[in-house]
């Protein structure tokens, strides 16, 4: 085995530290020499134009993508439904790790409120636009920061709960007893799902973590992410999606709302495994010929 450091880029937040580790310790258990390279992640880097040029978008991979272009690190690890459906030129998926839980959950401070009015927070539009379908007395505020600073914020504060991915805090061991899960919220695009990605020349990496990849979970968000590119066409909407795959069948559900949460538009369907190319390009159409494609020139409209 050549005789190389695999230098892992990640950001520098409890979770996204944990899930760096995680590949770390996979990757050396497997024989290899890896070092971790922490990088702070922030959305304002000045870029220069090149970099701009090469399509990099993404608030939180666009730090690492920098690294890994200027040859700072050799490899990074993203929360998969994080990272834009086109990566940067050069930068490839090398792995995809199997999928940890791809629920939703709320942190609340007792339910009495679900019954009257609210205020939840989420940063997400998808949350926001799903919890407004269901509850449209409440109000949503914005909520922003890694998972401890909006668990901080919550606590806080004097709102009744926030929405939060399942798999993040279950992976620090954040999740509280009072907590509910919001099995009627489709989740975002590869929800639960890590992915490392690597520089395309770089054989050795792409060798090392062809190990890693697990191929029920990697089926199930390449489909969701279909659906999503689909759909959004560079444009960030309350888009969800969920693939699973039971015996040897996919079943499949994307959903699409307005921003207010009064619009949706759902789509249900299952296929044989062997059946899905295209799978999620085909999910999409049917919802943008039932009146998505009128509501996404809104979404874009109302985002400006």
């Amino acid at each position: 085995m050549e005789n190389k450091i695999i230098r892992i880029g990640t950001r520098d937040s409890e979770l996204a530290l944990w899930q760096a580790h995680t590949v770390q310790n996979t990757l050396e258990n497997l024989g290899y020499q890896t070092t971790l390279v922490p990088v702070k992640s922030t959305g304002d880097i000045v870029l220069d134009k090149p970099l701009y040029e090469l399509g990099i978008t993404g608030i939180f991979t666009k730090t690492l993508d920098i690294a890994m272009i200027n040859d700072d690190i050799d490899i990074a690890v993203h929360s998969m439904k994080d990272v834009p459906t086109a990566l940067p030129k050069g930068i490839v998926e090398a792995a995809i790790l199997e999928r940890a839980n791809v629920q939703d959950i709320l942190l609340h401070k007792g339910l009495d409120f679900l019954d009257g009015e609210g205020t939840i927070a989420t940063g997400s539009l998808r949350r926001q636009a799903q919890w407004l379908h269901k509850f449209p007395n409440h109000k949503v505020v914005d909520l922003r920061g890694n998972v401890n600073t909006r668990i901080q914020k919550l606590n806080d504060s004097d709102w009744n709960g926030a929405i939060f991915a399942a798999a993040g805090l279950e992976r620090i061991n954040l999740k509280p007893k009072e907590y509910i899960d919001l099995n009627w919220m489709t989740p975002a695009p590869a929800q639960g799902a890590m992915l490392v990605v690597a520089k395309e020349k770089d054989a050795y990496c792409l060798d090392a973590l062809s190990n890693l990849n697990h191929t029920d979970s990697k089926i199930c968000v390449h489909i969701e992410r279909e659906f999503l590119r689909e759909l959004e066409g560079g444009c960030t909407a309350p888009i969800g999606a969920l693939a699973e795959i039971k015996g040897n069948q996919i079943y499949f559900t994307g959903v699409l709302f307005s921003l207010d949460g009064k619009d949706k538009i759902e789509v249900c369907k299952t296929i044989k495994i062997e059946d899905r190319k295209d799978f999620g390009i085909q999910c999409a159409q049917e919802v943008l010929n039932s009146g998505g494609r009128e509501l996404m020139k809104k979404i874009k409209a109302d985002l400006k």
